[in-house]
């Protein structure tokens, strides 16, 4: 017998929970409806607090809570003002994209304040009915754009309003990373047999094509997942949308969507049969959910940054170098193969 290799027998020693920081992407934050114009609010995403706010015209901005002037924290007594947040300490107004538009009693303003935007605020969109913000740690412009998805802004034509929220222990990637990693399916999930996959990648977008057709995934960066199942020459989409709450919690979103049938028909009894399968409520299947089981393994496993694999697991390692282009300068955590 030779020497061990000892590096193998003590890495779990020094394994993290997630050794990565937040990624950039477009990221869920909330649902339209639940951001009245003149209204703002905190709230805690991507490793820290930001102030959550809707212009009087409508207009959506999340910004850096305290002020540029003397660090008063704008979500505790500030007010949205016309097109602008203001600061309750000294009514410093900043827009959406964190320029200072008023300070009331200056006659000399500080010269960067004409050069540039001294609040840090996020970039966002509203599509699908929902709000979302671009996060970048350098606060660098988006570099892709969220996709037009029928299911979800098609005025008619689809129906479904099952949805769904959990919050799990762990870090977008490890989430992220459940798409190629088909083994787990059979062994975790109760699934009969491991299916073949096969992964593209085109920049920030993936796609995942999982039992020759059965699942056929669109991914936009680490925040947007477009999965549509078909059977019997009928699909059903889930739309999951992951949002980083810290560096090691992250929250999982879905909205699940069909095809409009018409009630009573073959069609929509297959269709709510498939959307019960994605979950693992389908009656008379011993499938397991990923709310049961993923979870258990999520909210106490470590990252291994190189794992040992064999020829069952799936593109794990070309999707882990897929993924780092979402932590710009970040240099942890790389894999050996």
């Amino acid at each position: 017998m030779g020497a061990i290799d000892l590096n193998q027998l003590l890495e779990s020693q020094h394994l993290e929970r997630s050794p990565f920081p937040i990624p950039v992407g477009w990221f869920y934050v909330d649902e339209s409806e639940n951001l009245k114009a003149g209204e703002l609010r905190n709230v805690f995403l991507f490793g820290q607090e930001w102030v959550l706010f809707r212009t009087e015209s409508g207009k959506p901005g999340m910004s850096d809570p305290y002020c540029p002037h003397l660090g008063a924290h704008m979500g505790h007594g500030g007010e949205v003002c016309g097109e602008h947040l203001r600061c309750p300490f000294h009514h410093w107004e900043y827009d959406t994209e964190g320029w200072c538009k008023v300070i009331p009693y200056a006659k000399l303003t500080p010269p960067i304040v004409k050069k540039q935007a001294i609040l840090r605020t996020l970039p966002m969109v509203e599509k699908y009915g929902m709000l979302w913000a671009w996060y970048h740690p350098q606060c660098d412009e988006p570099t892709y754009e969220l996709p037009y998805i029928p299911e979800l802004e098609d005025a008619t034509g689809y129906a479904g309003a099952r949805a769904g929220s959990w919050t799990a222990d762990t870090c977008i990637q490890e989430i992220a990373e459940n798409g190629v990693d088909v083994a787990h399916l059979k062994f975790l999930h109760k699934a009969p047999i491991i299916p073949p996959v096969e992964a593209k990648y085109d920049g920030p977008l993936m796609k995942l094509n999982i039992g020759n057709g059965y699942i056929v995934g669109d991914i936009y960066g680490p925040g947007l997942n477009v999965m549509r199942f078909t059977k019997d020459g009928i699909t059903c989409t889930m739309i999951s949308y992951s949002v980083p709450v810290t560096k090691e919690k992250t929250t999982m979103n879905m909205k699940f969507r069909h095809v409009d049938y018409a009630e009573g028909t073959k069609e929509l009894a297959i269709s709510k049969g498939m959307i019960d399968h994605m979950i693992g409520a389908a009656e008379g299947e011993d499938s397991a959910g990923f709310e049961s089981v993923d979870f258990i393994v999520w909210n106490h496993k470590k990252y291994r940054p190189n794992p040992l694999l064999c020829d069952g697991d799936g593109p794990i390692v070309t999707f882990r170098r897929w993924f780092r282009q979402f932590y710009p300068g970040f240099e942890g955590a790389q894999p050996k193969a």
